[in-house]
């Protein structure tokens, strides 16, 4: 009984740890979706900066005219280097789904484990429910 008791505060123990380990992945996920969401924001932004600026007509020399075809073209580069990392952010929040969804699981299965323990410990502490006795002798006493 003693050695079903210590195993389950072990449990017990192991199901916090496992329950810290997943708010961690949570917070890992949560701030690598931010990451993708800030990404894919600039990436679009850089973008319509890059259209905007490609479509102006308004140039007065050629010097002008390139000066300003160069900025279009940088940014045009800077939003296909943010598309590449928006890209790399999408693996890593995918990634940190799939730490939360085990952290999750092995957090769980432990939470089993001990619930199971403390329903065996429980059931070995209940006194027997003793049935009606039979009786000796004849029917006639």
């Amino acid at each position: 009984m003693k050695e079903e008791r210590k195993r389950l505060g072990r449990l017990k123990r192991l199901e916090k740890i496992r329950a810290i380990a997943k708010q961690t992945a949570a917070v890992e996920a949560a701030q690598a979706e931010s990451t993708l969401t800030q990404l894919r924001a600039l990436s679009e932004r850089t973008r319509r900066m890059a259209s905007d600026y490609a479509s102006r007509r308004e140039a007065s020399d050629g010097a002008a005219l390139h000066q300003l075809g160069r900025f279009v073209t940088g940014l045009q580069a800077i939003a296909r280097n943010t598309d590449g990392d928006a890209l790399r952010a999408q693996s890593i929040a995918d990634a940190k789904q799939r730490e939360l969804a085990a952290a999750e699981r092995r957090r769980a299965a432990i939470e089993e484990r001990a619930e199971l323990q403390a329903r065996l410990i429980a059931k070995a502490s209940e006194q027997p429910v003793l049935g009606s006795r039979k009786g000796s002798g004849t029917g006639l006493e």
